[in-house]
This record gives C-alpha cells, sequence and structure tokens, in this order.
C-alpha cells in the first residue's frame, strides 16, 4: 500500500509539472547575444525608476511565488512615434516576494533567491535589458533583446505594448517566460537533478514589465 500511495504522488507531481510547462506564456527560446546598435534621429526617453518595475513568478508542481525587481535606470528610443531601442538595468538587490504574508518565510525566500543558488546577487548585482530589434508580428509588436543574468547574454523576444501621451511614454509588456537554466539557475532542475520529488522546481519563470519615462532635454 506504501509503495502504491508513493507512486500515485510521483505520478501526480509529474503530471503537475506537464500541465504547468504546457501553460507557458509567451514561452521565449534565449538564442545567441545580437549587436544592439545606435538607432541615428531617435528620440530618448529617460526611464522613472520609482514607476518603472518588473513582475517575477516561480513555480514548482504544488506552488508559486511572485514579487518583483526594479529597474534603477534607463532608456528607451522612439522614432516617428515607434519603438526602435533601448536599454534598462535591473537592481537585483531589490527583490521582493509578495505571496508570503509570514516575514521569516519570506526573508527566508528572498534570502535563497539572493544565494548563489539562484541569482548570486553578491556577485552578480545588476542583471540588464538591450533592445536589438522591433517587428511586427500577428498583429503585435515584437520586441527582440538581449538579457543579461549571473554574466550571461541572451537574446529573447516577447510582445509589448508602447504608448506615447505628449513627453511620456510607456512600454508594458505582455507576460513571457524563460527558462532560467540558460542563466545558469539550475537549482533542483529537472533538467540536471534525479529524484527531486517534492524538492522539483519548474524551469520556466514567468516575467513582464512595464517601463516609464520622460522625454530628454535636448
Amino acid at each position: 500500500m506504501k509503495n502504491q500511495i508513493i507512486k500515485i504522488a510521483t505520478v501526480f507531481v509529474m503530471v503537475l509539472a506537464i500541465v504547468s510547462c504546457k501553460k507557458a506564456k509567451n514561452e521565449t527560446e534565449a538564442k545567441a547575444a545580437e549587436e544592439v546598435s545606435e538607432v541615428a534621429g531617435a528620440s530618448s526617453y529617460t526611464a522613472d525608476a520609482s514607476a518603472s518595475t518588473i513582475a517575477w513568478k516561480g513555480t514548482a508542481p504544488t506552488k508559486a511565488h511572485n514579487g518583483t525587481i526594479s529597474i534603477s535606470e534607463g532608456s528607451l528610443a522612439l522614432d516617428g512615434g515607434k519603438l526602435t531601442g533601448g536599454n534598462f538595468i535591473i537592481d537585483m538587490n531589490s527583490i521582493v516576494c509578495l505571496d508570503i504574508e509570514n516575514e521569516e518565510y519570506n526573508g527566508k525566500l528572498v534570502g535563497h533567491l539572493n544565494s548563489a543558488d539562484f541569482f548570486d546577487v553578491q556577485n552578480n548585482a545588476f542583471s540588464a535589458f538591450a533592445i536589438t530589434g522591433v517587428d511586427e508580428k500577428d498583429g503585435k509588436t515584437m520586441i527582440k533583446g538581449n538579457l543579461t543574468m549571473k554574466g550571461i547574454k541572451k537574446n529573447i523576444e516577447f510582445p509589448a505594448t508602447l504608448s506615447v501621451d505628449g513627453d511620456a511614454v510607456s512600454l508594458t509588456s505582455e507576460t513571457f517566460t524563460i527558462d532560467r537554466t540558460e542563466w545558469g539557475i539550475k537549482y533542483n532542475s529537472g533538467k540536471f537533478f534525479e529524484d527531486l520529488k517534492d524538492k522539483l522546481i519548474n524551469d520556466n519563470i514567468e516575467l513582464s514589465f512595464t517601463v516609464k519615462g520622460t522625454k530628454a532635454a535636448m
């Protein structure tokens, strides 16, 4: 009977993991980094750090956590009201968990995310994103750019919406999914460790961001 229960539980965890993978939102394939080129004649908009942020969500087969990371600085380039480039810096020391109310447990999770098991913030205090291309695809604005984490730079693509109101600009991505192991975050990944059972952590991380800025003085 005990063996049957263990088998059933193992199958249940595997099914949940498969379902989780199928539900990945805008899953992006990490590719080789691309060159970032300057766009002549574009207007520059300076990011407002207090109004710009990244939302994250990490999952395991039976649970999930979510939070935010602050964007410390950045800029967007527009030409004729269209996005042509941009980059921003992500302050990894600003990681926050929003779903755990218990202060002690919240602190433990954030501390673990900061550790070498995950983002190794002590040695990699900042991550970065630099736009390498903007295209229209299936009626959506698709942004390609180099995401750098833990010193590893990979090119990704995701849909986003740009809005311009006078000298104010807002760039908001749809939720998209990256595979954390592409940036060397392998802790309790089923790709690299066997027989993890309930300690398994899904490789996919959901991200979305909003960058708000104002037109830079000439």
